[in-house]
């Protein structure tokens, strides 16, 4: 049995046959996105790195990659009453691009403390906005009444099996235009990107490395896999507004099973690595989509097992939606 239908046969949300589907189905709305590389990084490094720029996606981030599947996977009477979410950001802005790009209503739960640049993009593309309050339940209860009230679809954030092969998409791309790669290093959050990258990956390559990168003050993911289950944390701090979901009982399998690492970093170090890429590799990226850098640099990663035997490392930079607000104060300005 090949690796490709031996991951199939574990009943995965996705599986590399969902994942090529998806990137037939939503090659029209997304743009193919660059690897971009850094001889200074290198060297700071010690380490071949490739940025998987996925801050030059539509809508800045990776999320249409599987909104536009999801959306696009829906019939005409499915479509017809219009699809609904809740989102931090960067999901919610997909959400309303992919809905507008297919001509049905967007109904976007957003809450209070959502950065002013993503609920910019939602109104931008066409997005209803609806307030919930800043917690995860308040979000989610929010969508379901409004699911209720307009006969909307939900499009869940990432735990849905269209979400995940959209996502997983990126695999594909990646190791096209890197082969060599042997390390991926990937953001982790409710899990939809990282389920989809991993499965896609690990079905091309199986003896390629797949390290989540997720901050210290919203680790809900690495305390999970170090528990064996799936744990909520009472409450998340961190400047990576981006990564403060909890996994799903569909991404959580994926990250359990195949997910080789879960690599924990500092807000600190996140900021820093914030500033590498706009000064060195010239890319503005949000704080979610630096801490793949921040992971790569950081103690817990050079000092591991994993560390002498990742040379090509692909780091997916996840998004670029920056309050510059925010993006000032943390710089220290």
């Amino acid at each position: 049995m090949d690796s490709g239908n031996q991951l199939q046969s574990q009943g995965y949300a996705a599986d590399i046959t969902s994942i090529k589907e998806a990137k037939l189905r939503i090659s029209p709305y997304i743009h193919e996105t660059p690897v971009l590389t850094s001889k200074s990084l290198n060297s700071i490094a010690r380490k071949q790195l490739y940025f998987k720029c996925e801050c030059f996606q539509k809508g800045g981030a990776f999320k249409i990659r599987g909104a536009s599947n999801a959306i696009f996977s829906l019939s005409d009477d499915q479509a017809a009453k219009g699809v609904v979410t809740h989102s931090s950001g960067n999901h919610a802005a997909a959400v309303s691009l992919a809905a507008k790009l297919r001509g049905i209503p967007a109904y976007i739960v957003i809450p209070e403390n959502a950065p002013r640049c993503k609920i910019e993009n939602v109104k931008r593309y066409g997005g209803q906005v609806i307030w919930s309050e800043p917690t995860f339940q308040s979000r989610e209860n929010v969508a379901k009444k409004v699911q209720q009230e307009t006969g909307a679809i939900m499009v869940h954030p990432f735990n849905d099996k269209y979400i995940i092969s959209g996502q997983g998409t990126i695999s594909l791309e990646l190791l096209e235009q890197i082969p060599e790669i042997d390390t991926i290093v990937v953001p982790i959050s409710g899990g939809g990107l990282i389920s989809g990258v991993t499965l896609a990956a690990k079905a091309i390559n199986p003896s390629i490395r797949i390290l989540a990168a997720e901050p210290r003050g919203a680790d809900d993911a690495a305390q999970s896999k170090a528990a064996g289950q799936i744990l909520r944390l009472p409450e998340t701090k961190t400047i990576a507004d981006g990564l403060c979901a909890f996994l799903g009982d569909l991404t959580w399998p994926v990250v359990r099973d195949l997910v080789d690492d879960i690599i924990t970093v500092d807000d600190e170090a996140i900021i820093e690595a914030m500033r590498m890429c706009y000064e060195i590799l010239k890319v503005a990226v949000e704080p979610s989509g630096a801490i793949g850098l921040a992971a790569v640099l950081s103690d817990q990663f050079q000092q591991s097992a994993a560390w002498k035997d990742s040379n090509n490392i692909g780091i997916i930079l996840s998004g670029g939606n920056i309050d510059l607000g925010v993006l000032w104060k943390s710089f220290g300005k």
